[in-house]
């Protein structure tokens, strides 16, 4: 676990270099998560899936395991994907 938090990169913090630095992630998926990101911060993790683009609950986790948080906090199950429409 401290591994993990050494590697933390918070979605609504971070530079595109930061992003691309997460394992998944590359130049057109930090492209999408900072254009999202200029309409609003994440909520959190379900909001950051309905948000960008070809995200899911399968990609969230992973993405999460690879130091991705949302507001500090790591994706806690597939089922943070599972709720209503990103407002």
């Amino acid at each position: 676990m401290f591994a993990t938090a050494a590697l933390a990169v918070d979605v609504n913090k971070a530079t595109q270099a930061d992003l691309e630095s997460v394992k998944g992630i590359g130049p057109a998926v930090s492209t999408q998560v900072l254009a999202e990101r200029r309409k609003g911060e994440f909520k959190d993790w379900n909001d950051f899936v309905l948000g960008v683009k070809g995200s899911g609950a399968g990609s969230a986790a992973g993405l999460s395991q690879a130091g991705l948080t949302v507001h500090g906090r790591p994706s806690a199950s597939a089922a943070d994907a599972a709720s209503p429409a990103r407002k």
